[in-house]
């Protein structure tokens, strides 16, 4: 029996656990992956896998599934937000030392062999240059890199004035991870079946109430205050305004994903009718919550069809999209 076959066999049976039977591209996805994993585990060389297509093609459950089939505490996963979150602080923390940015990404994935990073995408210089030396660490230290994202590795940093700073990253990636697409005409988010918690449990409606005029509650976030419409036993309730019209980073965004479990945002907007600081926030706001799994009702000023369409063109409007497809109109 090849070694893989007991974290494939897990991949598969998490499938059936939740209703699907793998496709054949998926399936041979998953088999590399665990092939991979395997590998790793066992202290040999291992060539990464860097999967990669449009949203809602399986991706990150593919890779969540391999993760969960792992031992515990044999692996480190990481999501986009929050390992350049998490990677500033540390190197602020290591300021004094020598080689601050080796030291901080030490922190955040060693010991581990295994990493898988999803949702890799790639629109600031200074993140690129920081997740090109995140690759060489872990090259360097014999690693294997499981990521996904939608984009291939040549789209990443697409901007042509900063590209070339990616460059050392995407030949890192493409000479020691086999790089995969996953495509297919299939959004598989759009047949998820409806559940009773977490972001699936979510819903959009058209017409966002109103907000009883001094209702606030103030946030502390490292000394840092922000104001939302209530807060307390799980549940957040904030305007749009509020949450991505106010400089607030991902990593409070985070923050309190872990505090409170079920989100209400009201008076959402059209996105094209905001500024790009605002749209972007908002696109971090959901990648937040869905890796979260936190659920969220959106109370906003037009349909989610609609809502969608004016934000199509922006980048990562495509993921963002296919997200809110699993909220239920109501």
């Amino acid at each position: 029996m090849p070694p893989f076959v007991p974290i494939l066999a897990a991949v598969e049976a998490a499938a059936r656990r939740e209703g699907f039977a793998l496709d054949a591209a998926q399936l041979a996805v998953a088999r590399r992956m665990a092939l991979a994993a395997t590998r790793a585990l066992e202290g040999r060389p291992a060539k990464g896998v860097y999967l990669h297509g449009p949203s809602g093609r399986g991706k990150s459950w593919l890779a969540d599934a391999v993760y969960a089939a792992v031992p515990a505490g044999r692996a480190a996963r990481v999501h986009f937000s929050g390992f350049f979150d998490d990677l500033h602080q540390r190197i602020h923390a290591h300021r004094p030392e020598p080689d601050a940015t080796a030291r901080a990404i030490d922190d955040v994935v060693a010991p581990d062999r295994l990493v898988f990073f999803d949702e890799l995408h790639v629109h600031d210089p200074g993140d690129a240059i920081l997740l090109t030396r995140l690759v060489e660490r872990l090259v360097d230290r014999g690693g294997t890199l499981v990521a996904t994202s939608n984009y291939a590795p040549s789209e990443l940093l697409p901007d042509p004035v900063w590209h070339h700073l990616f460059e050392p990253g995407i030949a890192l990636l493409t000479t020691h991870l086999d790089v995969i697409p996953l495509e297919g005409a299939i959004d598989y988010r759009t047949f998820a079946p409806p559940v009773r918690q977490g972001f699936r449990a979510g819903t959009w409606s058209t017409g966002s109430r109103p907000v009883m005029s001094g209702s606030s509650r103030q946030l502390v976030v490292r000394d840092r205050v922000f104001t939302v419409v209530s807060a307390g036993e799980g549940a957040l309730v904030a305007t749009f305004d509020q949450l991505c019209e106010a400089p607030i980073a991902a990593s409070e965004y985070r923050h309190w994903s872990r505090r409170y479990p079920h989100w209400t945002i009201v008076g959402v907007p059209p996105l094209d009718e905001v500024g790009p600081a605002a749209q972007q926030r908002f696109v971090a706001l959901i990648d937040v919550l869905v890796d979260a799994d936190v659920r969220l009702d959106v109370q906003a000023v037009v349909s989610a069809d609609e809502f969608v369409r004016r934000c199509a063109g922006r980048p990562d409007a495509f993921r963002m999209a296919s997200r809110l497809r699993l909220l239920r109109s109501v």
